[in-house]
């Protein structure tokens, strides 16, 4: 284990070991499982096999979970700055980069060369648009980081499920307007997931849209510029799943589709978990009060915060969006999910439940006091 440490003149020397150090290999490990998958299958010819990884990521992994427990550890803000200039944690991201392409590949290869029914495809591209929908939450902490390469394989990432307004959209759209009604990618009390998706994919499109066409009106480019973030990803997303469909065949345009969408799906379930029913408060001069920590649904869960590059300490996230994932903090007295974020998926895709379970957490949370005042809302 590395250890890390700092001689402060009043408290002495600080010492500090990531303990969870090289459990952050998992979110390498879990584009794999896929992969492990195929070799199976073509070891067996068992096609069942091919489904087995959306059992890992809906079944074993929120049981896993539950399990192995939480973490509510911080590191030291003294050791912060050495933990984020560990390029250890920095390339791991960057590792995960290629992975997200060659699952994408791999498995669209099995569904192009081999004869399989229907059910096995669907489960195929359901496990594809899983796996990419992970690679979009890679894709936010690349995006979110200052240095041009890692700009840059956030945008190159983000055209694996085709979705590349996400890094203009999130990042000067959701982060600004969030626990808003103005957010489009933060939900309301009472919004089903299925009817916070139809708000929010088509909004997140149109608001990436409108503030990628602002900013090069800004520079006194068109629209449709080189200089256009929106037009590269979306370039590469062609070059890409054009190249599939033309080496595969037609079968890869509805594999592709159901993918893409599922991708879509599970940043969008992400979303929906993340800021559910939070409200800002409005001050006198119309603008919305700072965003704070009790603003964002967070989780301790150490499986699901690995594979996720610790998203779930959420609120540290909305606090400091260039902090790196290893450092981010957990704070006392702040909306907590029951579960991780795969078992929130699952809670999250049964509305009557999911609203029996957190619209009780909601109200009850401190600054709420069963106000609903205070909490953003559905309206039909």
């Amino acid at each position: 284990m590395v250890k890390y440490t700092f001689n402060h003149l009043e408290k002495g020397l600080i010492e500090y070991i990531d303990h969870k150090r090289y459990l952050w290999l998992m979110a390498i490990m879990l584009p794999i499982i896929p992969l492990g998958a195929i070799a199976l299958y073509f070891q067996t010819h068992q096609a069942w096999l091919l489904a087995m990884p959306l059992l890992v990521f809906y079944g074993v992994i929120p049981i896993v979970d539950l399990i192995v427990g939480e973490d509510e550890n911080n590191p030291p803000e003294l050791i912060v700055p050495q933990l984020e200039t560990d390029n250890y944690y920095r390339w791991l991201t960057i590792a995960t980069v290629p992975l997200h392409f060659f699952v994408l590949i791999a498995i669209a290869w099995v569904v192009g060369t081999e004869t399989l029914s229907a059910i096995i495809v669907f489960a195929l591209a359901l496990t594809a648009g899983a796996y990419s929908g992970i690679g979009i939450s890679t894709a936010h902490e690349l995006g979110h980081k200052n240095t041009a390469l890692e700009k840059w394989l956030a945008k190159i990432l983000l055209a694996v499920p085709a979705y590349g307004h996400f890094g203009i959209e999130h990042n000067r759209g959701h982060h600004i307007w969030v626990a808003t009604p103005k957010d489009p990618a933060s939900a309301r009390m009472g919004e089903s997931i299925y009817a916070f998706a139809c708000r929010e994919i088509p909004g997140a499109f149109i608001r990436g849209f409108e503030l990628e066409k602002q900013r090069l009106a800004n520079k006194g480019q068109p629209f449709w510029s080189v200089e256009n973030d929106l037009l590269q990803s979306y370039a590469l997303s062609a070059l890409l799943q054009g190249s599939l469909i033309y080496v595969f065949g037609w079968i890869m345009l509805p594999f592709l589709i159901i993918h893409n969408i599922w991708a879509w799906f599970i940043l969008t379930s992400a979303n929906y978990i993340e800021h559910y029913g939070l409200l800002r408060e409005k001050l006198p001069n119309g603008r919305y009060e700072k965003c704070q920590p009790h603003h964002s649904w967070n989780a301790n869960f150490i499986i699901s915060n690995v594979q996720f590059f610790n998203i779930q300490r959420h609120s540290d996230h909305h606090a400091n969006p260039t902090r790196r994932y290893q450092s981010l903090r957990n704070f006392e007295h702040i909306p907590q999910m029951p579960i991780g974020y795969h078992g929130m998926y699952m809670l999250a895709y049964c509305p009557p439940l999911w609203f029996r379970v957190m619209d009780k957490k909601l109200l009850s949370l401190p600054h709420i006091n069963g106000d609903l005042s205070k909490v953003n809302r559905h309206t039909i």
